[in-house]
């Protein structure tokens, strides 16, 4: 099949599933322009703001593309075509994208509170706490990975081939601008409260500047050099004030984003590329069997444990009225299907003898994405640099976001619904939840995990991802039930994902304890850390889901909360 065919069935089927499930379901659970959000009711100027729709569509679509819809659905190809594209389809509109929006419906209903709040109001305070737990151990995953992706999109290396050095230095110089331009523009919104045509305006002049000023001025730093710079620097996105480096940074970098998504899709349609990987190749590959590997390999191009974290820990916290939310969560979730079936038709399309070409998921999909723009004159070596550009600015986007997550539910973790009053706390809650201490806290073991190598850990990232849409699925359902509204659409979701990523942690300990020490080219450092954190975070995992079960199946409906 061609890629234009493809990306018509997909683009069919999202927009399909936006304006009927979508709206169906923010029909049945009852968006109320009438009840003040948490941003406006709370309104603190550092988490709770405020903000266009616009803008937190930028901040929630930036953060939650991280390099997971590129890398997923490429590793997942050698499945076949077909069976990822399902997956992205099916997956994305009926649990990805029904996780974002209920999550952020739940969280805005709470006062902006986190997953774990909601659990510690309508399961229990245990329940809470090792949700929390799960949050920390799994924020330290996140960071860990997309930290050392981040720094080998930045670094030179020896590793490296001449022309990606110095597509990095490029990179890396735009990337740089791309923070200070944010910091300009934050303050000007802030103070000066331009209106969106200005605003609009302003972003695009300044990414363009960036990027034409990062390609002449680059420089070359190591790879170990920016690991350090990166999380210095996002020790200090964690904790500043959301209007002044993480909106605006995010609402920029979404331009950049959907700049790059829309070249790519006019590119397909003009190109036309055909798909040199077969439909489906087997039910068992190299990469395991299909079930459960399929399901977390592709990963955010369907759905996302992470997402939930941002919809309810950052997004929901800036929403101004309740109706912004569909477009903010569940369409943010379509469009990042879509990266995903991009993705799909790009390594579809750069196959050799219907084999997936070598390379990293990111170098195949440059490669394939600047020969599709080439057919429009489009020089491929500066393509190459600007969506090399891209895919980094997905994961440094994610990296800060999940920083913050991580600090909040650790802040979270010591706090208790009735700690209204900060200065009331005793000493040792103060410190373990300053912001700076938690950032900290959370960062320190990221990094020790990040010199291991992203390789080594993504497969317990993709599982333990998972795991998370199910405890926010499961959460979400509780809080639907003790408000009196649906949730039957919440079952299938959660119990689905429950099997799929039990069976792929059990399967990655088994394998890890197999293997143990027995190959040289995996740390035994990055094999224990493995199976550690999978063995904890399937038992929070399991105690978690028995708990909401028990309120979802066990217990008669309770006083409805508002």
């Amino acid at each position: 099949m061609n890629g234009i065919a493809i990306m018509v069935i997909a683009i069919v089927a999202l927009v399909a599933g936006y304006i009927f499930y979508g709206r169906w379901l923010a029909k049945k659970w009852g968006m109320n322009n009438a009840k003040k959000t948490p941003a406006v009711e709370i309104n603190d100027g550092i988490d709770y703001v405020p903000t266009k729709k616009q803008v937190v569509f930028g901040h929630q679509f930036a953060s939650i593309a991280g390099a997971g819809p590129i890398n997923g659905p490429i590793q997942a190809a050698v499945f076949g075509w077909v069976p990822v594209l399902l997956w992205c389809l099916i997956g994305g509109i009926f649990i990805g994208a029904v996780q974002d929006f209920s999550s952020m419906f739940a969280s805005v209903r709470n006062k902006g509170r986190s997953i774990g709040i909601i659990i510690e109001n309508y399961v229990g305070k245990t329940g809470k706490r090792l949700f929390l737990l799960f949050v920390y151990f799994f924020s330290i995953l996140v960071v860990a990975s997309f930290s050392d992706i981040v720094a080998k999109s930045f670094g030179v290396s020896e590793a490296f081939t001449a022309e990606q050095n110095f597509a990095n230095t490029q990179v890396a110089c735009t990337s740089t601008l791309f923070i200070v331009a944010a910091v300009a523009i934050g303050f000007f919104i802030k103070y000066k409260q331009p209106g969106t045509a200005l605003n609009t305006t302003i972003s695009i002049i300044a990414l363009i500047l960036c990027i034409v000023l990062g390609c002449l001025f680059p420089f070359s730093l190591s790879v170990n050099t920016w690991m350090l710079l990166v999380f210095i620097y996002i020790l200090i996105a964690s904790v500043v004030p959301v209007w002044a480096l993480l909106q605006p940074r995010d609402y920029l970098n979404s331009y950049l984003l959907i700049f790059m998504i829309a070249a790519a899709v006019i590119g397909i349609f003009v190109s036309n590329p055909t798909m040199e990987l077969p439909a489906f190749t087997s039910f068992t590959t190299s990469a395991g069997s299909m079930f459960p590997i399929l399901f977390v390999t592709v990963a955010c191009g369907a759905v996302s444990g992470f997402h939930s974290l941002v919809s309810s820990e950052t997004a929901s916290k800036q929403v101004e009225k309740e109706s912004d939310m569909l477009p903010i969560s569940y369409g943010a979730m379509l469009v990042e299907s879509l990266l995903g079936v991009i993705a799909l038709i790009a390594v579809g399309a750069v196959a050799i003898g219907g084999n997936i070409p070598a390379g990293t998921p990111q170098q195949i999909f440059a490669t394939a994405v600047s020969g599709f723009l080439a057919n429009l004159g489009i020089s491929s070596t500066f393509s190459y640099t600007l969506i090399s550009l891209a895919v980094s600015a997905f994961a440094l986007t994610s990296l800060d976001s999940v920083a913050r997550v991580g600090r909040l539910s650790f802040q979270e973790l010591f706090l208790d619904k009735e700690d209204e009053d900060m200065n009331s706390l005793p000493t040792w809650k103060k410190v373990l939840t300053n912001r700076w201490v938690a950032s900290i806290i959370v960062l320190i073991p990221s990094f020790a995990l990040a010199k291991v190598g992203y390789a080594e850990i993504w497969a317990l990232f993709g599982s333990a991802n998972q795991l998370l849409s199910v405890l926010a699925l499961a959460a979400v359902a509780v809080y639907l039930k003790k408000v009196k509204k649906s949730n039957k659409m919440m079952f299938i979701p959660m119990f689905f994902m429950l099997a799929v990523t039990v069976v792929a942690l059990l399967q990655m300990i088994i394998k890890n304890i197999a293997t143990f020490g027995a190959s040289a080219s995996v740390s035994t450092f990055g094999q224990s850390m493995q199976i550690i954190l999978a063995v904890l975070l399937v038992a929070l995992a399991i105690v978690v889901v028995i708990a909401c079960c028990k309120k979802l199946f066990c217990e008669d409906d309770q006083k409805a909360r508002t």
